[in-house]
C-alpha cells in the first residue's frame, strides 16, 4: 500500500492508504475524500478531480499531457502544478505523495 495525503483548500488533511495500480481519483473516491467528485468516472472528461501536486513531487508525478492538458483548460484555478487525479496512477514511487485541491472543489 502507498500513503497519499489529500489536502482540502480549507487545510483539512485526508491521509489514506492507496492500492498500487489505482488512480488517485479512484483512491480519493473510495476513501470518501471530499472535493474529488469524479463525475466522469475517470475518463478524463470532466476535470472534477483537479489536484495540485506539491513541488517536491512534480518530477515523480510528471506533467499533464494530451487529453489531460486539454481538459485542464476547462478547470478553475489551474496552475503549473495542476493535474487530474484520474490520470495519475498510484505506485510505490509515490508513497507519501501530498496533493492539494482548489477552492472551486470545496
Amino acid at each position: 500500500m502507498t500513503t497519499i495525503t489529500f489536502i482540502e483548500h480549507s487545510g483539512r488533511e485526508h491521509t489514506v492508504q492507496a492500492t498500487d495500480g489505482h488512480s488517485l481519483m479512484r483512491t480519493a473516491v473510495s476513501h470518501g475524500v471530499p472535493g474529488i467528485d469524479a463525475e466522469c468516472g475517470g475518463a478524463c472528461a470532466c476535470a472534477t478531480c483537479h489536484v495540485y501536486i506539491r513541488p517536491e513531487w512534480l518530477d515523480r508525478v510528471g506533467p499533464a499531457l494530451g487529453n489531460e492538458k486539454e481538459m485542464l483548460d476547462f478547470a478553475l484555478d489551474v496552475r503549473g502544478d495542476s493535474r487530474l487525479a484520474c490520470q495519475i496512477t498510484v505506485s510505490p514511487q509515490l508513497d507519501g505523495l501530498v496533493v492539494g485541491m482548489p477552492v472551486a472543489q470545496s
